[in-house]
């Protein structure tokens, strides 16, 4: 018996150390060398160099962020050569939002695809993304240079990130906007009052429905189908593609297009895998994001338009605002207060935001 404890115990020392030494190289780079460190002085340098790279994400399958993904996925695997792979995982099989950023920070996984407001309690600087109705009147053309081209904002955002163990390697978004499902008839900006609303656990959208009178409820998102159908909330707010992605037009009677916020995925790269890279791995992976961005930018407004088809055609009723419903938004006292607490959060990248959108629409 003392013999096979022994054993056991030398067994059990060699697999922690060996998890250790898979840990440590995970946190050193990009991911695995598909090489022989043996091969020739004359083997092919894209061969030798051969990385994959761990990608995750929480989308549901067929909403913009899956979809852009994927075409990252082909793109970069494509552009490289089959140098460097990616292993992707969707659908929340890592985890969810706070999961996959956590293992980002780490670099256990080296790409995670996001909305920006789940990012706030990482990286303050996304705080920005959580003043609501800031680009409602800005066009998508506008929005996709402040977001994706070199500006005062965009370099302000990158430093935020950075700082935090994570580079933004790019923006998908096409003028579309997460909007409100409800079993309540939300007709005038009134019926918010009391609106049991399920958010995400971000104070700043809390704050936001608090200043409209209804009461925001932050639930895993795991748990949301099943709340709306019970009564525990009266409603949620996302995009259209997430909210048919995940049924909620099985339990849910309204869409209120209350275009609060920006519909925007952002695809981050580890800061430590990003900076293991060569210029020209770098420059890959920029390309890839660029071409998977042309593929599925240009998608979203008819994905749009066919998830509020699925909607009405499963008996929801759409529920449309004039421009005196977003002015009295905007002018409300406490969402301006909210606002430039928002400023302070994101280091002043609010203000710049706002100038760099006014330059972009000018």
């Amino acid at each position: 018996m003392k013999q096979k404890a022994t054993e056991y115990k030398r067994l059990l020392t060699v697999l922690v150390a060996a998890m250790a030494m898979v840990f440590a190289l995970g946190l050193a780079g990009c991911g695995g060398n598909s090489s022989s460190s043996s091969d020739s002085g004359s083997a092919d340098a894209a061969a030798a160099d051969a990385i994959t790279l761990i990608a995750a994400d929480s989308t549901a399958p067929g909403s913009a962020g899956n979809q852009w993904q994927l075409a990252f996925k082909e793109a970069l695997e494509a552009d490289s050569n089959g140098a460097i792979t990616v292993d992707y995982h969707g659908n929340g099989e890592l985890g969810g939002d706070a999961d996959t950023q956590t293992q980002l920070q780490a670099n256990d996984i080296q790409i995670d695809v996001t909305q920006p407001a789940t990012l706030v309690s990482f990286v303050p600087g996304f705080a920005v993304f959580d003043a609501h109705m800031v680009f409602a009147t800005s066009t998508p053309e506008a929005n996709d240079k402040v977001l994706n081209g070199d500006n005062a904002f965009s370099q302000g955002l990158q430093k935020s990130a950075e700082e935090n163990n994570m580079h933004v390697l790019g923006w998908l978004q096409n003028g579309t906007f997460r909007q409100v499902t409800s079993n309540k008839n939300l007709a005038t900006l009134d019926d918010f009052k009391g609106f049991q609303i399920r958010t995400m656990e971000n104070n700043n959208h809390m704050a936001f429905w608090t200043a409209l009178g209804a009461e925001p409820t932050p639930l895993a998102f795991a748990e949301v189908y099943i709340s709306l159908q019970n009564g525990t909330v009266e409603g949620q707010e996302n995009a259209t593609d997430t909210s048919v992605g995940n049924s909620f037009q099985e339990v849910q009677k309204y869409l209120a297009l209350t275009n609060h916020v920006l519909y925007a995925n952002v695809m981050l790269v580890s800061k430590g895998c990003w900076d293991s890279l060569s210029a020209d791995q770098q420059a890959l992976l920029e390309q890839a994001c660029k071409e998977a961005t042309a593929k599925v930018a240009p998608t979203l407004g008819q994905l749009d338009q066919d998830s509020r088809k699925t909607m009405t055609d499963a008996g929801m009723e759409i529920i449309e605002y004039g421009d005196d419903f977003f002015k009295a938004v905007q002018e409300n006292a406490d969402v301006q207060k909210l606002n430039d607490s928002i400023d302070e959060q994101s280091g002043g990248l609010l203000t710049i935001l706002k100038d760099e959108i006014a330059k972009a629409n000018a």
